[in-house]
């Protein structure tokens, strides 16, 4: 199997997961600015967004995957099924209780996450409101995690790549259609994440079907608890939470933190924090979508120089790719932004305070990417203790180096703690790998770095000089030309990258990887 092929396919659909998911933001940029309000509904879809990066995607798939891939590797159809089954149902009824909980409590959990928004009535009680609606998504939402970690082990990506989409198509309808239908208006949006949930789950039928991998909920949980291989999963999702999702547990103090800093802060995190999650998600997510079942399978097969290598060519790809986008992203934080949010309600003030953000953000990108790569050089080997104990120690590290930060960057700050975090996480997790020699670098990466290294300074040579060149926030007035000037900015900067690589004699085809997996 073709592993770049794979990646190039998740990769795609990811870039229109997230062409749309910038739409969206451009939207509610534009129609309903960074207010108060638009804060309540950043705060309110922040909670179940954020259980769902903390159980659905981090914690669950870390564990539930590399079990799944053991159990098909014994070619046990019946264990298969049987686990597929008394996952489903566990996860079901507890989401289900959750649900519930988070309903009945969302007037803390809003307090919790932005207690700042109590010094605007309106905005925590519209925070309460959309909190309440919006939290059943985490049940539709884990489900859906729950199907994409089988059809992933199963090598079937592009479902599971594509189900984004549908959110950020309910989103776009939401915000044209339904928001003059509502008072205040932002409430669209909160409907527009549930619709989005339930058809993001729908898509997943037809494609478990196609592999008769469709589970069967079922009403007995104790049957469910009793399964030695879900209690297994249950055991390694506890210290995976944390050392998953460190960066999400930031983020949520970041964002109560933010909540202080003035009307308008919590909005300008999260429009950068849309804008980074587009190359994070399109190089860090598909590589780790595509490398946790092989590196599963790899340990499954007791196959430990496949290992090695397939952490080799992610760790290569993560480089070629992702250091661009961070010098790119760094150098460009004003025109890209404005490009995607200075429309509408959005002014001046908004580009200028997002762009800071967007800035912080690029410095810790190439750590964001990295993360989605070297974790799961742990988790595919059932191991969560190394990562939990690294990513405790990074989750104080970033909260300190808050207290640095803010005053003196105020919101920018707060991006810049997380990015810095990110590097030292991807830093401590490399090491660790290392040092219990479980990746094993192959020869000619000081040769690889150097030619990296050449056509970096190149693009930045060319971005540094031409974009000061223009006036982004005038050319709000010539959208056409902005889209066409930003575009092409990037275009040039990716032929220069590309173009001296090419001349140092790098080709597509060196990273060819094929997973090495047994027949």
């Amino acid at each position: 199997m073709n592993l770049l092929r794979s990646v190039a396919t998740v990769s795609g659909l990811t870039l229109l997961s997230r062409i749309t998911g910038l739409i969206r933001e451009n939207l509610t940029a534009t129609v309903f600015g960074a207010s108060a309000l638009t804060d309540a509904f950043f705060v309110a879809f922040r909670l179940p967004n954020l259980l769902r990066r903390l159980f659905a995607e981090g914690a669950f798939s870390q564990a539930f995957v590399p079990i799944l891939a053991s159990a098909r590797a014994s070619r046990d159809e019946a264990s298969m099924h049987s686990l597929v089954d008394h996952v489903g149902t566990v996860l079901f009824w507890a989401l289900v209780a959750v649900s519930a909980l988070g309903v009945v409590a969302a007037p803390f959990l809003v307090w919790a996450m932005a207690s700042g928004l109590a010094s605007e009535p309106a905005a925590f009680d519209a925070a309460v409101v959309m909190t309440r609606w919006m939290f059943p998504y985490i049940l539709t939402i884990s489900m859906v995690a729950l199907a994409a970690g089988v059809l992933n082990t199963w090598r079937s990506f592009a479902v599971p790549a594509f189900t984004p989409v549908l959110l950020n198509l309910s989103f776009i309808a939401a915000a044209m259609f339904l928001a003059p239908r509502f008072d205040p208006p932002i409430y669209a949006l909160a409907v527009g994440v549930v619709v989005g949930g339930l058809a993001q789950l729908a898509i997943q039928v037809p494609a478990l079907l196609r592999i008769g991998m469709l589970p069967r909920i079922g009403l007995n949980l104790r049957t469910a608890l009793a399964d030695s291989q879900v209690r297994r999963i249950l055991a390694q999702m506890g210290p995976a939470l944390l050392a998953v999702s460190v960066a999400q547990i930031s983020l949520i103090i970041n964002t109560h933190i933010a909540s202080r800093l003035g009307a308008g802060s919590v909005s300008w995190v999260s429009f950068a924090d849309r804008l980074m999650e587009f190359p994070t998600a399109l190089l860090g997510v598909a590589l780790g979508t595509v490398l946790l079942p092989s590196l599963s399978l790899a340990n499954a097969q007791n196959r430990t120089d496949d290992y090695s290598a397939l952490l080799d060519w992610g760790l290569r790809l993560c480089a070629l790719l992702a250091l661009p986008c961070m010098v790119g992203m760094a150098l460009m934080a004003k025109p890209l932004t404005a490009l995607l949010f200075h429309y509408g309600q959005f002014d001046a003030h908004d580009l200028d305070m997002t762009s800071r953000a967007v800035l912080a953000y690029s410095c810790g990108l190439l750590g964001l990417v990295a993360i989605k790569i070297l974790a799961p050089g742990f988790y595919a080997r059932q191991d969560v203790r190394t990562p939990l104990r690294i990513g405790l120690l990074v989750l104080v590290s970033t909260q300190a180096m808050n207290l640095v930060f803010v005053p003196w960057l105020d919101h920018a700050g707060l991006a810049l703690s997380i990015s810095i975090a990110a590097m030292i996480n991807a830093a401590l997790l490399l090491a660790g790998l290392l040092r219990r020699r479980i990746y094993r670098p192959r020869a000619g990466w000081s040769a690889f770095l150097l030619k990296l290294a050449l056509a970096l300074a190149a693009m930045a040579a060319l971005l540094w000089f031409a974009v000061p060149q223009f006036d982004w926030e005038a050319l709000r007035a010539q959208p056409f030309a902005r889209i066409a000037l930003a575009l092409a900015l990037v275009g040039a900067g990716a032929a220069v990258y590309l173009g001296v690589l090419w001349v140092l004699g790098l080709r597509p085809r060196q990273f060819l990887k094929h997973s090495g997996e047994r027949s």
